[in-house]
């Protein structure tokens, strides 16, 4: 599920905190990036918790209503389409996610409130509404009736991002990525493989999470040699003029396409371009790709860099 997009994003954040924080212990900083990569993929299964979540909340309201002391026909005899939702049910006794629930003891008990606003507005939808009314009752079209929820109403919640932010500092930035994987593991279950369907991996494999490693280390280590072709390259800035994060983004960009032979040097600029737009200033993006334009072109004449 961690993919590169995350890992960048990740390694300019411990980097900045790095330098900024005073202590300089590589080893320490390491572990806070593997570590806030964990809490990316901890979050990718918490949301998926949520579907769960408002789904039980409306089970809770079918079962309220009935108990009253003189419940009218709809409140006995109602509507269970949404509860009874397939995939929700699949998705329940998923044995990835159960196993996470139970290492980690999280849930949305405490987030009540949030979870009933955010039923409370789905059930005004069309497209609960749409689905509620149709006679198609196939595991399709309740997998179809998420996907449209979560992209719709989760994707993109102010909400939300604050209930997130209150659990955790690391969730911040992570949320509109993750999101991402959310919605791609809907469309990926398949009813067939029901307890078993496969969830996202943390890492898609160990090529990955060695990227992280290297890419991290090789920033803090070449420090030197990566601002000294900035300073050249931007004579006629001083280097303690320019932004700090902008000179993170590109120590972090020059490691990348010096270290890794196997990404094209075009991939690595627009990367970090976007990353530039992200977390630094409105000019920052222009100038980032103006200067490791400038690096990479002279590294080419002068040997030093063969990849294109």
């Amino acid at each position: 599920m961690i993919n590169r997009v995350l890992i960048r994003l990740k390694i300019i954040q411990i980097v900045y905190a790095y330098y900024q924080n005073g202590s300089k212990n590589l080893d320490s900083a390491e572990k806070e990036l593997f570590f806030s990569l964990s809490k990316a993929y901890d979050l990718y299964n918490y949301l998926l918790m949520l579907m769960i979540a408002l789904t039980e909340y409306a089970q809770k309201r079918i079962d309220a209503a009935k108990a009253k002391l003189a419940p009218t026909a709809e409140e006995l005899y109602p509507n269970t389409k949404f509860v009874d939702n397939k995939f929700i049910a699949q998705l329940e006794v998923n044995k990835q996610l159960m196993e996470f629930i139970a290492n980690q003891k999280r849930t949305w008990v405490n987030d009540q409130d949030f979870v009933k606003e955010l039923y409370e507005k789905i059930v005004e939808t069309d497209i609960y509404k749409e689905y509620m009314a149709s006679d198609d009752k196939s595991y399709e079209a309740d997998r179809e009736l998420w996907r449209k929820i979560y992209k719709t109403y989760i994707f993109n919640n102010d909400s939300l991002d604050q209930v997130l932010e209150d659990q955790s500092l690391y969730w911040n930035d992570d949320k509109e990525i993750v999101d991402t994987f959310v919605l791609k593991t809907i469309k990926r279950f398949d009813e067939k493989k029901g307890a078993n369907q496969e969830l996202l991996p943390e890492f898609k494999d160990d090529e990955d999470q060695e990227f992280a490693r290297r890419l991290f280390r090789r920033t803090i280590l070449n420090s030197d040699y990566y601002r000294h072709l900035v300073s050249e390259n931007t004579k006629n800035w001083d280097l303690d003029r320019i932004a700090f994060m902008d000179v993170i983004i590109m120590q972090t960009a020059l490691a990348e396409i010096l270290s890794f032979p196997n990404i094209p040097v075009s991939v690595s600029l627009n990367e970090y371009v976007e990353i530039a737009k992200l977390y630094s200033t409105s000019k920052s993006g222009s100038f980032i790709n103006g200067t490791l334009d400038g690096i990479v072109n002279q590294l080419k004449k002068e040997g030093k860099l063969t990849k294109n």
